[in-house]
């Protein structure tokens, strides 16, 4: 349980890196894609708030920037686990641990125009390089990949428009479960930090 919460924290918290800093309103399927592995989730953003509905284990987590905390939730159970999240881990204007931005081209992914951008940031000690498309229709980054095709996240079936506020609280009528003490918190697994 404590592995689950954990793998599923280091995602929700990566995947606000590449939400970055954008006021916006919308749901969509996410498509992650790693080790021969694909993923697929559902999201729901409302500004600072977001919402992550894995497909494949039933687990919903909810992060509230807002609230500088995260739920875990386990529906088959009618239970959740909350963290709080460091400030130092939320979005800024630029990916994570970003040197350097480099545009590529255009390309449209998914029925959207983006440009495409090279980006190089620093994880731990070592520099990394990836991918990223920007879709200029809605000004977010729809897609992220591995310079070498290992692994890649990607937002489809996008639809704007507002996104009820009851869907970033936990349930009611959940019991609340005590989250297990993790050495060094978040602040450690998240791309650019120590």
């Amino acid at each position: 349980m404590k592995r689950t919460f954990l793998l599923s924290m280091i995602f929700c918290l990566s995947l606000l890196v590449s939400l970055n800093a954008f006021a916006m309103e919308f749901s969509a399927d996410v498509v992650n894609k790693a080790g021969g592995k694909v993923v697929t989730s559902k999201i729901f953003i409302k500004n600072n708030k977001f919402r992550m509905e894995n497909r494949e284990s039933g687990v919903i987590n909810i992060v509230r920037q807002d609230l500088k905390k995260s739920w875990m939730i386990m529906p088959g159970q009618k239970t959740y686990m909350e963290v709080k999240i460091d400030p130092s881990v939320l979005p800024r204007e630029k990916m994570q641990g970003e040197l350097d931005r480099k545009f590529i081209g255009q390309e449209t992914i998914d029925g959207h125009p983006c440009k495409k951008y090279m980006v190089t940031y620093s994880q731990g000690k070592s520099i990394q390089k990836s991918y990223q498309w920007v879709a200029t229709d809605i000004n977010f980054p729809i897609k992220t990949a591995a310079l070498d095709g290992s692994w890649s996240m990607e937002y489809k079936n996008i639809r704007m428009g507002p996104q009820a506020d009851s869907q970033f609280e936990p349930p009611a009528g959940y019991q609340k479960m005590t989250m297990p003490a993790m050495p060094g918190g978040f602040k450690g697994m998240m791309p650019g930090r120590r």
